[in-house]
């Protein structure tokens, strides 16, 4: 077998030495000046000085500069303010989050972890309002959510960044948006620490050969959990009203782990098991 395949490829290799042969050949004839080559009257000194004549044009025009190698440039600097429907800039950002909260609101508020200040969940350029949705210097607005972990409420507020000015707040119960990075590094940190996180710590042994005590050694994923009656043990009846998550984990560079059955109450900071 071993002969017949290196037949095969030597025929191939030889089919294309014959085929490249072929075409110089047929480059030969048909190349500019090279017609007539063995006609008498000078045919041959014709072609040679046109194409002496190409490569001095072409040598001159390299000693002029010719075509200067590319330059790749960095991006441009990013600007205080942003205009129209562009994303918001690092300042802007900042600027909302001074703007949107004072200083006793903020001293009234706790974090995830369960400092001082609300838990920021995101910036985002807000909609342009029905009238001004095809007026091109129509303001540009943001707005900034935060969960208030001290009440279990979740703030909203938007600023005109054109006039500095808050323009309307908003505070809810019961709305559980996506959790932030923050809030998906505690949850993972709690089921680590917890005794219900052993399955979790056996598994990365297994997987490993160390052992799991940090969040930092996995790759996380999250949902918000909310309470389905019947569904779960009665320390999770509150989940909704509670910032509650089911943490999706993975060995980073290595396999999942399955923790779908662990649920993690943000608010109380309690790990438990569905039991169905």
């Amino acid at each position: 077998m071993r002969t017949t395949v290196r037949r095969h490829l030597g025929k191939v290799v030889a089919g294309t030495a014959i085929a490249v042969a072929a075409t110089a050949v047929m480059v030969g004839i048909t190349l500019p000046g090279t017609a007539g080559a063995d006609d008498k009257g000078g045919a041959t000194g014709q072609g040679a000085g046109r194409n002496a004549a190409r490569t001095a044009d072409r040598q001159r025009a390299g000693a002029a500069g010719g075509v200067a190698p590319g330059v790749v440039e960095g991006a441009p600097a990013e600007g205080d303010r942003g205009h129209g429907r562009d994303p918001l800039t690092d300042d802007e950002t900042a600027r909302v989050e001074r703007i949107a909260l004072s200083r006793q609101q903020f001293n009234a508020a706790q974090d995830v972890d369960g400092d001082r200040g609300p838990q920021r969940l995101g910036v985002d350029l807000a909609e342009p309002r029905a009238d001004e949705v095809d007026d091109p210097n129509a303001p540009r607005r943001a707005e900034v959510s935060f969960y208030d972990y001290r009440n279990d409420t979740l703030l909203t507020r938007t600023v005109n960044l054109d006039t500095g000015k808050l323009e309307a707040t908003g505070v809810q119960h019961g709305v559980q948006p996506p959790l932030g990075p923050a809030e998906q590094t505690e949850v993972a940190r709690l089921l680590i620490a917890d005794p219900l996180g052993a399955g979790l710590r056996a598994d990365y042994k297994d997987a490993t050969g160390k052992a799991l005590t940090s969040p930092a050694q996995l790759q996380l994923a999250s949902m918000v959990y909310r309470a389905v009656p019947g569904a779960e043990p009665a320390v999770l009846d509150t989940c909704g009203e509670h910032r509650c998550a089911r943490l999706l984990t993975k060995v980073r560079n290595g396999p999942w782990i399955d923790t779908r059955s662990l649920i993690v109450d943000l608010s109380t900071g309690k790990v438990a098991r569905l039991t169905r």
